[in-house]
């Protein structure tokens, strides 16, 4: 669909005025902001062309117009210019995520509060999900005599531990043991390798060990599979209550959020860059008076995982776009430092 200058310029205004008042706009208003001469009665025709075409809604018979989701999707491909994030915004949001940093989990749910707080809408953050990760480090940490923890971290990122009870004490000789099987069998391989067959062909060669270091392994191939499945966090669904346009919508999103697997797959066809994805283009009905802006962070030169946020169609998208990229990438930079450390 390509509009005439005019028509562009008509379509940029109302979407702007709306954004910016949650008010319709009718052919007088919009006569004294447009940047060009032009009369009321050409600029309600062209509102009528706009209305034919699917780009304005008139919400009562004499308001004037509002976008549609189509109107928004035009002036987010064509007509909107982005913000440029100023040098003390940019010091805040690095400032604030620099407190969790070394922590990927406290990181990324860092980063959603973040973005809940600045743009008044549900933000969501997933953990990454690159099926190439390794396993980088295996830690053995003792609670109790026959009760330990074992952690591991893998080169994306990605935090996992487990509880085990084993059947004899945790001796030294059993935590040496153990280290030298992780050193050998474990660290470096992918986390994808590590599953029942593996785990059952370990102990099968341990002997008289097998009885008393199974456990040990049996929990290390189970959090080695949720490090397989990406977690998907919410932080701060109370603002949509806030936001008047989804009125008795507002339920069915709340009871959505509770469904993370629809989420995740709502999610997932951003498989690179940003994306804005508004009302009926999403996947669920419960989504479809909702905008959602969705980017990708890589960790380490390769792909992680997703941040962004749920809000309302009526979104100050010139501003929030690059503030979710310009986070996004601070993300990525910052998971991939701590693993450089590590």
């Amino acid at each position: 669909m390509e509009l005439g200058k005019r028509k562009e310029l008509i379509l940029c205004a109302v979407v702007e005025h709306y954004i910016k008042t949650g008010e319709p706009i009718g052919s007088k208003m919009l006569m004294q902001t447009l940047p060009i001469s032009v009369s009321s009665a050409t600029i309600r025709n062209e509102m009528s062309e706009l209305s034919e075409m699917g780009l304005l809604e008139q919400p009562h018979t004499s308001a004037g117009r509002v976008p549609s989701q189509k109107g928004y999707r035009y002036y987010i491909d064509h007509l909107m210019s982005e913000d440029t994030l100023s040098d003390d915004e940019r010091r805040l949001i690095k400032s604030e995520l620099s407190r969790s940093m070394g922590n990927p989990d406290k990181l990324l749910e860092k980063a959603g509060e973040i973005l809940a707080k600045m743009t008044g809408c549900a933000a969501l953050s997933t953990t990454p999900t690159d099926e190439g990760a390794v396993i980088k480090h295996i830690e053995l940490v003792p609670v109790g005599t026959r009760i330990a923890m074992v952690v591991m971290m893998t080169s994306n990122g990605i935090i996992k531990n487990g509880i085990c009870k084993t059947e004899t004490e945790l001796t030294r000789d059993m935590i040496d043991t153990f280290y030298d099987i992780v050193k050998e069998c474990f660290i470096g391989r992918p986390v994808s390798d590590v599953g029942t067959v593996m785990i059952q062909t370990l102990v099968a060669s341990l002997g008289i060990n097998a009885l008393a270091m199974s456990p040990l392994f049996v929990v290390l191939a189970d959090i080695a599979s949720q490090a397989l499945q990406a977690e998907i966090r919410l932080e701060g669904e109370q603002n949509l209550l806030h936001h008047r346009e989804f009125g008795s919508d507002i339920y069915d999103m709340m009871q959505f959020f509770d469904e993370k697997d629809k989420l995740e797959r709502a999610i997932s066809d951003v498989d690179t860059g940003l994306q804005v994805i508004i009302g009926k283009e999403n996947k669920y009905r419960q989504l479809e008076n909702s905008s959602m802006i969705i980017a990708r962070y890589n960790v380490g030169g390769h792909d992680g995982g997703a941040i962004g946020i749920i809000g309302p169609t009526r979104l100050n998208y010139a501003k929030l776009i690059p503030s979710i990229e310009y986070l996004t990438g601070l993300v990525g930079e910052m998971l991939t430092d701590t693993l450089e450390d590590e």
